[in-house]
């Protein structure tokens, strides 16, 4: 870690005799071509370009870095010339770096090239067995995709949070071309009685359907780039949440990609002009042209039982176990539950709206209500999409409480002490020496002192490195947040994270084996607690253990609980005194629950904007099929105007409609969205980051939510059906006279 700044700064001790044949990008470049010998210098260092960019200084001066708890000052002595990808690196001699971090004797990795007698499989087999425990071969792919995985399935998981929002564009689309039916019956009808095949006629509305998802398609990866530009600006390439922290990604352009998005807009067009082009096909000439009636028949073309079926499917697949590390059963149970939720819809809205005519005084109520009875097929069609963005924003909000809450209780159950003292955030050189802990135990007003060691474990070929934490533990780890745990053993007692539980398949009371020490030491799985911040597993033993086993006495941590509350502020001062240049950091627990809180909200901030696309998607799609309506009912609107009907009384009319569809709309996504949350708690990101979550459902922000959207379609019906009535009454009726 660089001293007196945030970011840290990966530094590699090479051999430079040998860099030029394994590694020559990393080779150094002195920036004084007399002096030869400066690369083995005790004091130099070399930085890439982005590195002397990102903290400021310039070759010839000083940078300053921090080891153990003290701080160490290196000349910047040149370049990284093949380091042009933006990383921020940095490489010393290795002898000299070995020097300067205590690492004498030590090393973290050997690059190796294999000779063209051999491959790298035979040399696996013939090295392997002769390792430490804990020392691994692998391929530098195998490295990389390692280091892909960690995010995989983020991106995997937001990318199926677009799918859903694209979903509920292709409603849209829906939603329009089956309005547009209706609009134009007369006309279908007329180039029906002309000759007009119906194969023709289907073909056309398909081709309107997937031009107008088309053009959509084209508009939104325009403003796709758009807003991944201003994500990356404002949030980083992690969205906020601090796993690529000192990178600076570039948004690039990808043409394959662009134009598959592109084409699933075509498609989107395409599913949803689909059935209002069936429909408009089914219609006979006759009827069309004598009655206006209700053309979206919805139920001769979705049945409940299909929709009933599919629910039922959408509990079956829950059950699929994850498929190449992605929760893919958990997909399709969304996908099965949203579209069992669409099918049963039709039936849902005739039994809601059946009652509605029988009760009700006032005159705007009583037509509202004999209009959904009549005509029940666009209300379908507007709640649809409401369905559809509702079920998408209340499951994200039911899934983002409930790992917020739990997240929250979980700090709370690990930070237990008044202060936290840390040596800095770079693991691998920031610790605190026997010397240090010593001066830190004799510091006044501290009541109790737990230090903690963090190191890294390979366990496996092709398994990312796991965590291991090591602090002082009582017997029955009643200071973890434990989800199970089983009988004591004599042997060493091993706390594992959910993640290990499920990669690994290690369970309470199984026995396994640890590489300590360069040696594989037996332990016993005593149980699993829950943790949110390591997504590759972690691992927890007592720290008098870890010292017996591996000799190593430095520390990490330290987690102080003083005397008197009221003098935590003095023993604050004190311990930051102990440091030189100021390399120790000291937290409270509640400004880490605050900084942890802050870096979640930052991560989630991406669903928080597909949330509100999905209202706005649904909110159009009532305002679009109002609008539609209110074109073909301008004779409905006259003749109740004759009938003495105020035009105040009509706009009540539209606004109770309005209400009334979006409410089917909404019950029907509060109920699927509280299943998609639960399917995303319980098997997506279960299954994505191992991590279990309480469920907390937010009541009072979902019945606000239902509320203002009920209350925004409402106001959306009215205005969209302004124009029609503005129709002059009789014009509006004189093609009946």
């Amino acid at each position: 870690k660089l001293a007196s700044h945030e970011q840290l700064l990966r530094i590699l001790g090479v051999d430079i005799f040998t860099l030029a044949r394994v590694a020559p990008r990393l080779l150094p470049q002195s920036h004084d071509k007399s002096d030869r010998f400066a690369p083995l210098a005790e004091d130099s260092i070399f930085l890439s370009s982005a590195a002397q960019e990102a903290y400021g200084v310039k070759i010839g001066e000083q940078l300053t870095v921090q080891d153990g708890s003290r701080s160490l000052k290196l000349r910047v002595a040149g370049d990284l010339p093949g380091v042009v990808d933006g990383q921020r690196l940095a490489v010393m001699d290795i002898a000299a770096a070995q020097l300067a971090f205590g690492r004498i004797g030590k090393l973290s990795r050997i690059d190796l090239i294999v000779a063209s007698t051999s491959s790298p499989e035979s040399l696996r087999d013939s090295l392997q067995a002769t390792l430490p425990a804990g020392v691994l071969l692998e391929t530098p792919e195998a490295a990389s995709e390692q280091s892909g995985n960690l995010s995989r399935a983020y991106r995997v998981n937001l990318s199926m949070l677009a799918a859903i929002a694209l979903l509920t564009g292709a409603f849209l689309v829906f939603s329009a071309q089956a309005l547009s039916v209706v609009k134009r019956r007369s006309e279908f009808a007329f180039l029906r009685a002309l000759g007009l095949e119906r194969a023709t006629l289907i073909r056309w509305l398909l081709a309107e359907g997937a031009l107008i998802g088309l053009l959509g398609g084209i508009i939104g990866v325009a403003l796709g780039y758009g807003l991944a530009w201003a994500a990356l600006q404002l949030l980083g390439g992690d969205l906020g949440a601090g796993y690529f922290s000192g990178l600076q990604p570039q948004l690039e352009f990808k043409p394959a990609l662009t134009a598959l998005y592109v084409f699933l807009g075509l498609l989107a067009g395409l599913a949803g002009a689909a059935l209002p082009a069936l429909q408009a096909a089914d219609i006979s000439p006759a009827q069309a042209l004598k009655s206006t009636g209700d053309a979206l028949l919805m139920r001769s073309h979705l049945r409940p039982w299909a929709g009933l079926l599919a629910l039922t499917l959408s509990l079956a697949v829950c059950f699929i176990p994850p498929l190449a590390g992605l929760p893919l059963g958990g997909y399709a149970a969304i996908a099965f539950l949203l579209a069992g939720s669409i099918l049963l819809l039709p039936a849902a809205a005739h039994r809601l709206t059946q009652p509605l005519a029988e009760h009700g005084t006032s005159v705007a109520w009583r037509l509202a209500a004999a209009r959904l009875v009549s005509a029940p097929g666009y209300a379908v069609v507007s709640a649809a999409g409401v369905l559809t963005s509702v079920a998408l924003a209340v499951a994200m909000a039911i899934m983002v409480a409930s790992f917020r809450e739990s997240v929250d209780e979980w700090l709370s159950q690990l930070l237990p002490a008044d202060l936290y003292l840390r040596a800095g955030r770079a693991q691998s050189s920031a610790y605190m020496g026997e010397d240090l802990q010593a001066a830190i135990a004799r510091t006044p007003g501290i009541k109790h002192l737990a230090f903690t060691r963090h190191d890294q474990l390979r366990l496996g070929e092709g398994q990312a490195p796991v965590a291991l934490i090591a602090r002082p533990l009582p017997a029955d780890g009643s200071v973890l947040p434990l989800v199970g745990k089983a009988l004591l053993s004599n042997l060493p007692a091993l706390w594992i994270s959910e993640a290990m539980a499920d990669q690994f398949g290690w369970q309470p009371g199984r026995i396994v084996s640890l590489p300590l020490g360069g040696v594989a030491r037996e332990f016993h799985v005593n149980g699993v607690w829950r943790d949110y911040s390591r997504q590759t597993g972690a691992l927890m033993i007592d720290l008098a253990v870890y010292r017996q086993m591996t000799g190593d006495l430095r520390v990490n941590d330290a987690a102080i609980t003083v005397a008197e509350p009221s003098t935590t502020e003095q023993v604050a001062n004190r311990l930051m005194a102990l440091a030189d240049d100021a390399t120790l950091e000291v937290a409270r627990p509640g400004e880490i629950r605050r900084i942890s809180l802050h870096i979640f909200d930052r991560t989630f901030a991406v669903t928080y904007l597909l949330e509100a696309v999905a209202i706005v998607i649904g909110l159009a799609g009532v305002a679009a099929s109002f609008a539609s309506l209110a074109a073909t009912r301008r004779k409905e609107f006259g003749m109740l105007r004759h009938l003495g009907v105020s035009r105040a009384q009509i706009g009540a009319m539209l606004a109770l409609e309005g209400a009334l569809v979006a409410s089917i709309g909404v019950l029907g996504g509060l109920l699927a969205g509280a299943g998609i949350g639960l399917i995303l708690i319980e098997v997506v990101n279960r299954q994505s980051f191992h991590w279990s979550m309480d469920l907390h459902v937010p009541w009072g922000a979902l019945l606000l939510f239902a509320s203002s959207l009920i209350a925004l379609a409402s106001l959306a019906a009215v205005m969209a059906g302004r124009q029609a009535m503005r129709q002059d009454a009789v014009l509006a009726v004189r093609e009946d006279w």
